[in-house]
């Protein structure tokens, strides 16, 4: 039962809905994993990739909150429970322990990556159905990509 009720189909809407979660999911996870990584990384880059690391999760953070209320607009209920997101994000296991500089990066370069792709996968999939989330999906993309950039700049 849904007590919001949405202006687009049944069909526009599984869609979308199934579009926003993931995205949602993805959001959560990619905080999480960041934030691991900030508290164990260690080597001669530790304070740049450090703060680095917090940006990436600010817009995480950001963003999961503006796809989650997206999809409660709609009459989708998010979903960001620990469960849901360890079962069906993008983003690979985070290693245990010290993090030296270099990994850090690569890790968050990969996890960025993947993220990255399933936006854009959910870009195309939101287009027809709902501009509206479509646009909310292209600007976060925009900022992840930008964060892609940096870490991937950091690594070369």
């Amino acid at each position: 039962m849904s007590v919001v009720k949405s202006s687009l189909s049944e069909t526009d809407l599984k869609v979308v809905g199934d579009a926003l979660q993931g995205a949602l999911v993805d959001l959560v996870d990619l905080a999480l994993v960041a934030k691991q990584v900030h508290w164990n990384v260690v080597g001669p880059r530790f304070r740049s990739v450090h703060l680095q690391l917090d940006e990436v999760v600010d817009t995480a953070r950001l963003h999961s909150d503006t796809v989650a209320e997206r999809a409660a607009a709609l009459g989708v209920t998010p979903d960001g429970r620990a469960a849901t997101v360890s079962s069906t994000s993008a983003i690979g296991k985070t290693p245990t322990g010290w993090i030296k500089d270099g990994d850090a990066v690569r890790i968050l370069v990969d996890a960025l990556g993947a993220v990255v792709t399933r936006m854009r996968e959910r870009i195309d999939a939101t287009g027809d159905p709902d501009p509206v989330s479509q646009d909310v999906l292209i600007g976060l993309t925009a900022d992840l990509e930008k964060h892609a950039w940096m870490f991937q700049a950091e690594s070369g």
